[in-house]
């Protein structure tokens, strides 16, 4: 073997030697050496604050606030109870004042968020709640011609074990000058646009739509202020079977809307109820278009 050939082959195998060692020992050679795993680092998911809003109301020299205030169930038009003895104590402070300025009014606002299920007569939850809010205010001696109601889209609400604490607010107002004129065009508006419920054959009961439920909302308010006023409900059938079973059918409808509206907060004292039947058609019997207009619920005033 030539001195060439040999030295040649010390090269080779000091090279050889060398990749050998490298790959052995190199620590960025993930197929020899292993790195220490990396420990991931688990973040835990911040859990929004519940909200949480004051009986609080203030006007002039005159403020008033409460921690405590009326909660809601998600979804519900209708208020927890037992309410806090504190509540009790604000509504009598508002009461007193609404009494020494006549002239004052206290507007009532309901928080709702869009997601919630409204299965009130209102048009939101915010404005059913604040109805609920009202007729308390009125159980406990505060006239309701000095109560105005509202809702209010709050999406950034949060409950607290699915309970919205104090969706609500307070704010005093002075009478609008034209109240009365308003309140007559109320009257002549839901006398002229009555709410009707279209029912099908032998059904006491109906889903509203949007429009039915401003409608109930209006028919609400009006009772609320006009002094002596009544709701005015008719129970409407087509002519099949007998007039003995129609009365019956009609007077179902109209109690239908009856509880619908006292479930509402609607005083029974302030609602009347009649069956028509089928003596009262709108429209033909002889084809079914007709009879199912004739299937009806009115709802007006006197």
């Amino acid at each position: 073997m030539s001195k060439t050939t040999t030295n040649l082959i010390g090269i080779v195998i000091t090279i050889l030697a060398g990749i050998y060692f490298y790959m052995m020992y190199c620590s960025e050679c993930g197929t020899i050496v292993q790195d220490n795993p990396v420990k991931e680092t688990l973040v835990e998911e911040a859990v929004p604050k519940a909200t949480s809003y004051p009986f609080a109301i203030a006007d002039g020299d005159y403020e008033y606030q409460e921690n405590d205030n009326y909660n809601f169930p998600i979804s519900a038009s209708r208020f927890n109870t037992p309410l806090s003895p504190n509540i009790a104590n604000a509504i009598a402070s508002v009461k007193d004042f609404l009494a020494e300025n006549s002239e004052k009014i206290v507007d009532i606002t309901g928080f709702y968020k869009s997601e919630e299920k409204n299965e009130s007569a209102f048009p939101n939850l915010g404005l059913a709640r604040a109805n609920a809010v009202k007729n308390h205010f009125v159980e406990n001696g505060i006239p309701s011609t000095q109560i105005n109601t509202f809702g209010l889209l709050k999406d950034e609400m949060v409950p607290e074990n699915d309970i919205f604490l104090g969706p609500v607010s307070y704010k005093f107002e002075i009478k609008a000058d034209n109240a009365e004129d308003e309140l007559k065009t109320l009257h002549d508006k839901i006398k002229d646009n009555p709410l009707v419920l279209n029912f099908n054959t032998a059904q006491t009961h109906v889903n509203l739509s949007a429009e039915q439920r401003q409608k109930f909302a209006d028919i609400s308010k009006y009772l609320d202020k006009a002094e002596g006023a009544m709701a005015i409900i008719e129970g409407h059938t087509d002519n099949t079977g007998s007039n003995e079973k129609n009365i019956e059918i009609g007077m179902d409808r109209a109690n239908f809307a009856k509880n619908y509206l006292i479930k509402n907060g609607i005083s029974a004292s302030k609602i009347k109820a009649t069956s028509k039947g089928s003596s009262s058609p709108i429209a033909s019997n002889d084809t079914e278009e007709g009879r199912a207009q004739n299937r009806r619920t009115i709802i007006t005033l006197n």
